[in-house]
């Protein structure tokens, strides 16, 4: 009997659908996409139609052979990638290949929410065809970023130096970034007065509770000067406190939808500390399938989602489950339904688990800690959303001062307590402790607990209180506020808000420092470059609309090259004005009038086989600024505002000038900062070590100990590590840990945990190799022992120290992998791939 071919993703979830499906079909992976837009050109026909010139990724060579061999034979072909826009990509692209081999009424398209027996046989009794709609959907998205990241790229190169990347919605989370930066630098802060009093009754209970003053003659109070303050408390010195008023009043909080993509992220940001790259990791697993011992299993649903929708089996199943475990207040008399924001795939559901009744106690044993995490925070979520909604009583006291003698300001303090009186969902989401903001409504403290008070009743003044407080600036974003800005705002999709974030802190535009989000000083030049020459392109708004507008070709209300088409005649005026900005002669002639002062310049520096200095690179701007045959652009006028901040001891009025002229910045950069505390410490614990000897591969010597002294001699003139030399230095560190005494416990001095990088690929690699039987023997080539198994040991021996690994070394075990026929995604980086083979939505470079 000739079986039926289907073809998934990625193995682990290949493994999962042939256990469901049984003996009569061969799943296979396609390792992700098989086709895309070529790495080194543009690959789109912008005068026929935007017609993209795919080709086969890199390394899917074998794949494609494979997947053809299995498609000549097979009686029917079922495309069954996930289901969005990019799994309906994949479905269409392998159907473009195969239909060579297959006739086309042979093709399947299956979709499902979640790898279970009764998900995966309904999906594959009532199979449907590829929606070319999504096809379509996709293929713009892939071209309206390529054309921005391909055209806008080289602006950078040209302006600030080469290897720069610039993404159509990268570079607008960036300016999100770097526009709350800016806001912070030049926030002034002012200074308020918090007037209060510690209060007692005068009978038992005798404990002291804390008020705010709220009103002064009926006027919010709102002290900013310390006369008034000081004024306001000697008032109140001769003042007695009597009760005005006391009420009661009971809340309902009803419990939040289960999770969507963005929601997800966040959560597990702030409450396990997990970076969205390594969330949507876990939960794919979690998704393809977990082995408790009778096979892998689905434990949630599709993680790529905005619904907030649930399928009607699975809420009868979670009532049921609430009502017999928990009792039946907390089982609301109809299911809770919640709205999904405008344009969400109401065909998905939200994440949830597939069978309630696994219990994250029940899975724990069969599940890593990261993973048992994520999946309680999910099941928490989904089962607190059908249940009923927690009542909080809420209770004001007001409280006057009442003066000696007749006359003068009245004063009313206030204060406020609450207390839950059912948890209701707040049992099972964790949230039974009142927050700190129940009950604040910003006059009054929300104290723990209240004493019982009458209206009328005398209180004993313990304290009069006065606080001194200033304004703060507004706070930095972290991952989860910044994917909540972005999601409000309608920038990006849930598939891309983790591979932006990546692609920040790979091309070092900003960093996490203590868990917030901070630009780089190139990060600040890169936003101040793109705004001010194309500010439309990359503004917020305009970056939403495109987005409404991709997902009304989803719904074919939209055609997609028509879309293409539009956006292109605007974006060529924007890059064409870009283009013919030159740099502005008046600044650059006074630039180099104050340059004239300087007397002794910097010596000629080295750097591979160039020599820069800056006395040569001041007379070629000079001749270039007199002859006026070419135009002097904005990169030289930066450049030239730099040294005169260098060299500004020896240039009278330098930086009032530079500020004039609005250089802030260049000013303020140089010179540089001194080197972090973090970084001497690490330096000083890598000062005895008994480093490797230095090798030399392809032409180049690689040697340790000499890199290490030449950062320390940077380091010891004061002069701050750039970004990639304290990456670099990070990895040395780890490198030789085992080395250093007591690494553990000075480790968390070392800040080491968010500057190694992101290394989502590694992981599921060596994963992947565990389950190698077999090994091939060991060859000697060129005088050297080549033997996998040991290559791999060493790998993941380092991958358990470091938790990440070279670029080089991955891309080894990528093809080690391929060489067993294991299960790993694409690796990351041929094509600019999502950890599980999907092209990112957001294009991070392109060379002509």
């Amino acid at each position: 009997m000739t079986k039926k071919l289907v073809i998934v993703e990625s193995p682990a979830k290949a493994k999962t659908i042939n256990r469901i499906l049984g003996g009569d079909y061969v799943v296979k992976a396609s390792m992700g996409h098989v086709r895309d837009l070529p790495v080194r050109t543009l690959g789109v026909d912008i005068e026929h139609g935007f017609e993209p010139k795919y080709e086969i990724v890199k390394g899917r060579d074998r794949v494609i052979r494979e997947l053809t061999e299995a498609a000549r034979g097979s009686a029917e072909v079922y495309l069954a990638p996930d289901p969005d826009r990019e799994g309906e990509a994949i479905a269409w692209h392998l159907k473009e290949l195969l239909e060579k081999v297959v006739p086309a009424e042979r093709f399947h398209r299956v979709t499902y929410n979640e790898i279970t027996p009764r998900a995966v046989r309904e999906a594959f009794g009532h199979p449907g065809r590829i929606d070319q709609r999504l096809v379509d959907a996709q293929q713009a998205r892939r071209v309206l970023d390529r054309i921005v990241g391909y055209r806008v790229s080289p602006l950078l190169w040209r302006r600030i130096r080469r290897g720069l990347s610039a993404g159509r919605v990268q570079s607008v989370a960036l300016r999100l970034i770097c526009e709350r930066e800016q806001a912070i630098r030049a926030f002034v802060p002012e200074p308020y007065w918090l007037l209060g009093a510690k209060a007692c009754k005068q009978t038992p209970p005798l404990d002291p509770f804390l008020l705010r003053l709220a009103r002064i003659d009926g006027e919010k109070a709102d002290v900013r000067d310390a006369e008034t303050a000081a004024r306001i408390r000697r008032e109140l010195e001769g003042c007695s406190l009597v009760v005005a008023d006391v009420t009661r009043k009971e809340v309902q909080r009803r419990p939040f939808p289960p999770f969507i993509t963005s929601t997800l992220q966040q959560s597990a940001s702030r409450a396990l500390g997990m970076t969205p790259s390594r969330t949507m990791r876990i939960a794919q697993k979690l998704y393809e399938g977990v082995d408790f011992g009778e096979g892998p299993v689905g434990l949630i649903t599709y993680m790529r989602t905005d619904s907030v929708a649930v399928s009607q089996d699975a809420v009868h199943a979670v009532r049921a489950f609430i009502e017999e475990r928990l009792g039946r207040e907390y089982l609301p008399e109809k299911p809770n339904v919640f709205k999904s924001r405008g344009g969400a795939q109401e065909a998905h559901e939200a994440i949830r688990p597939t069978e309630v009744l696994r219990t994250p106690e029940e899975v724990a044993k069969a599940l890593s800690a990261e993973e048992l995490k994520l999946y309680t925070l999910i099941w928490r979520r989904f089962v607190a959303s059908q249940m009923a909604p927690a009542r909080i009583e809420q209770r004001t006291v007001d409280v006057d001062a009442v003066p000696a003698q007749a006359g003068g300001a009245a004063y009313r303090f206030r204060a406020s307590a609450s207390q839950v009186v059912f948890s209701g969902y707040m049992k099972v989401s964790g949230m039974e402790k009142r927050s700190a903001e129940e009950g604040e409504t910003g006059d009054e403290p929300v104290v723990d607990s209240l004493p019982p008070l009458e209206r009328g009743e005398r209180l004993e003044c313990v304290e009069w209180t006065e606080d001194r407080k200033e304004t703060q600036p507004p706070s930095r974003y972290n991952e989860a506020s910044l994917i909540k800005a972005l999601e409000e705002d309608g920038v990006g999709r849930p598939s891309t808000y983790a591979q932006i974030l990546s692609t920040l802190y790979d091309r070092e535009y900003v960093t996490r420092e203590k868990k917030v989000l901070k630009p780089t000083d190139l990060g600040l030049q890169v936003n101040d470059l793109l705004t001010a020459h194309l500010a439309k392109l990359f503004d917020v708004k305009f970056t939403a609309g495109m987005e409404e507008k991709l997902d009304r070709i989803e719904t074919g209300t939209v055609n997609w090259t028509a879309m293409l088409e539009e956006f292109y005649r605007e974006f060529s005026g924007w890059m064409d004005a870009a283009r013919e900005t030159p740099a502005d002669g008046e600044k650059m002639k006074r630039l180099l009038g104050l340059l004239e002062s300087v007397k002794a310049w910097g010596p000629e520096q080295r750097r591979g086989r160039r020599i820069y200095s800056d006395k040569r690179f001041i007379e070629s701007v000079r001749k270039q600024c007199e002859e006026g045959r070419r135009p002097l652009s904005e990169r030289q006028l930066a450049a030239v505002a730099r040294l005169v901040g260098k060299y500004r001891d020896q240039i009278p009025g330098a930086e009032q000038a530079l500020h004039e002229m609005g250089f802030e910045a260049e000013a303020v950069r140089l010179p540089s900062p001194p080197p972090k505390p973090s970084t001497m410490r690490k330096l000083e614990l890598l000062r005895d070590i008994a480093f490797e000897p230095a090798q030399t591969r392809r032409g180049r010597t690689y040697d340790d100990r000499a890199f290490v002294e030449s950062l320390r001699q940077r380091a010891e003139r004061n002069v701050a590590l750039s970004p990639a030399q304290e990456h670099a230095l990070n990895r040395i560190v780890l490198k030789y840990a085992e080395h250093i005494p007591d690494f553990e416990r000075v480790r968390p001095e070392l800040e080491l945990e968010d500057s190694v990088g992101q290394d989502a690929e590694s992981g599921p690699l060596l994963e992947a190799l565990e389950g190698v039987s077999e090994w091939k023997p060991s060859v000697s080539k060129n005088g050297k022992t080549l033997d996998d198994k040991a290559f791999f040991e060493s790998l993941k021996s380092q991958f358990a120290r470091k938790g990440s690994l070279t670029p080089r070394q991955r891309a080894a075990l990528a093809r080690m992998a391929r060489k067993y026929r294991v299960g790993v995604g694409a690796k990351k980086g041929q094509t600019g791939n999502d950890g599980d083979g999907k092209p990112s939505h957001d294009e991070v470079e392109h060379r002509p």
